[in-house]
């Protein structure tokens, strides 16, 4: 629950702000250990419609975070404080969403409360692997070091993203024109075209018989047809949000053809770059592997990754646990054993990482020289068979004239 309150600080001056707590007392004693006398206190329920923010606005972008990052380990390196640190940085960002999170952690700082607990409040923003990352470094002394690992590393996944998003912007945007010509085609032109032809008394082809229906539908039920579109998306929508749908368009996405090839690869490059990451940063095995499980992005990893955690528990090697998968290929549970064995295994984590990255790169690279002519085949194919099947019935009817 969100509390409004104001409050005099150490040196008098007042100091305003939001205090997010599970009641009002909770709420009073949190202020009072950051050291603030509260004046008053009442709970957030009404907002002014100009200080309304809808929850889509709220948001920061992996961009933001690696900035972040990258700047936090630049001020640990010249031994500024924490709690000048998240102030600094919160006066400075552009991103008004995050300058008030980190306004936030500012304050739970100043009230004693370690980096990684406070971070760990914000759980849109900070993930949990973010977060134990940060304990770790915590618990180690290494802050500097945790948060330039963290910066390296959201810098690797927001490329690898970063492209995959990028080489599918072109096919969808050629999708969606296609759907657009064909529904204007279909609605404006063929309706004009199709009374001609009806009232000729010709015989019509079956195929010109289908785009006259279809037109008809539009026509006549589109409205029914774009709320059935909708209530499919809706339902589409949360399905994904329940665990056995978000496992089974998961699921999905790695069986279809191609497509799947490149999300495992993805997926794996993801695996091994964290598991690497927090292996290095000091975090335990089972723990690594737990979080990692967390972050990957899918539910059928997700999945696996929790059972191997397991596996670990009770005492079976990482290699032998992904083993039993056989979603993991064969290459990175050899190359895991050989980093048991070593004692490498952060080494050999890295060299996977890599290897799965430069694949993403060059299956996108592949994905996007396919795509380009097979759209414009498929562009110009349904426009053709489209025009055919009106244009020849035309013909037909100004030959018999």
């Amino acid at each position: 629950m969100l509390f409004n309150y104001k409050a005099l600080d150490k040196d008098s001056h007042e100091r305003t702000g939001t205090v997010e707590a599970l009641s009002m007392d909770i709420a009073v004693s949190t202020l009072q250990r950051r050291g603030l006398i509260v004046s008053s206190i009442e709970p957030a329920t009404t907002k002014s419609l100009l200080s309304l923010e809808f929850g889509f606005l709220k948001s920061v972008s992996n961009k933001d975070i690696v900035i972040l990052s990258r700047q936090i380990a630049t001020l640990f390196e010249a031994q500024v404080s924490a709690l000048r640190v998240f102030r600094l940085l919160a006066s400075e960002v552009e991103n008004k969403y995050l300058a008030e999170i980190l306004t936030q952690v500012a304050d739970d700082l100043q009230g004693g409360s370690p980096i990684s607990k406070a971070l760990a409040r914000h759980p849109k923003v900070f993930t949990n692997f973010y977060v134990n990352m940060v304990r770790s470094g915590e618990e180690s002394g290494k802050l500097s070091e945790i948060f330039g690992y963290l910066a390296d590393y959201l810098d690797r996944t927001y490329e690898v993203m970063n492209k995959a998003q990028n080489a599918l912007i072109y096919p969808a945007f050629v999708v969606v024109t296609f759907f657009v010509v064909m529904t204007l085609m279909l609605t404006l032109v063929i309706p004009n075209v199709s009374k001609i032809l009806l009232d000729s008394g010709q015989e019509i082809p079956l195929y010109t018989q289908i785009v006259i229906g279809l037109s008809n539908l539009l026509v006549n039920y589109g409205a029914f047809v774009l709320i059935a579109l909708v209530i499919g998306g809706v339902f589409v929508y949360k399905s994904i949000q329940t665990p056995s749908g978000r496992y089974f368009f998961d699921n999905l996405k790695l069986e279809t053809p191609y497509i799947g090839d490149l999300y495992e690869k993805l997926y794996l490059s993801r695996i091994s770059d964290n598991f690497a990451t927090m292996l290095v940063s000091g975090v335990p095995v089972v723990e690594s592997v737990e979080i990692t499980g967390s972050v990957v992005g899918s539910a059928v990893y997700e999945q696996i990754l929790a059972q191997v955690g397991e596996d670990v528990k009770g005492g079976a090697a990482i290699s032998d646990a992904l083993a039993k998968h056989n979603q993991i290929p064969g290459i990175m549970i050899a190359m895991i054993k050989v980093g048991e064995e070593t004692g490498e295994l952060g080494n050999i984590l890295n060299t996977l990482a890599k290897f799965y990255r430069r694949e993403v790169s060059t299956s996108v690279d592949t994905l996007v020289d396919l795509i380009e002519p097979l759209m414009i085949v498929f562009l110009g194919l349904g426009v053709g068979i489209l025009l055919a099947a009106v244009l020849i019935p035309i013909y037909n009817l100004a030959g018999s004239i």
